[in-house]
């Protein structure tokens, strides 16, 4: 024979179910709206104060990102003014040196001695 569990769980569930009014549909869709609206209308304007903020971060950061270039740009700028007065070090010896040597030369021909 055909048991309990053979049949659908949803058997004869429309049939019992009475007909109900456009009015009451309405009705019930408006109830159900007032139920549920003011709570969706908080979270979309919590929402919207959500991006705004996020909007306000991320243009916070951007403006920290490029302060935190500037430093490395001005550091890096340091690092070739030290370079460059390195460099001008070793110029100003390597011009001394060849003033001495000149020195030397020109003696040495004042001497008679042909370099």
């Amino acid at each position: 024979g055909v048991g309990p569990s053979a049949a659908s769980p949803d058997e004869g569930v429309v049939e019992d179910l009475p007909l109900i009014g456009e009015r009451a549909v309405e009705q019930l869709t408006e109830g159900l709206i007032s139920h549920y609206l003011p709570d969706l209308q908080r979270s979309k304007s919590a929402l919207q104060e959500l991006t705004q903020n996020q909007v306000v971060l991320l243009e916070t950061l951007e403006q920290e990102i490029s302060k935190f270039k500037e430093c490395n740009s001005i550091l890096d700028i340091n690092a070739l003014f030290s370079e460059a007065k390195h460099y001008h070090n070793k110029l100003v010896n390597i011009r001394n040196e060849m003033m001495m040597l000149h020195e030397k030369t020109s003696k040495l021909k004042v001497s008679g001695i042909n370099i």
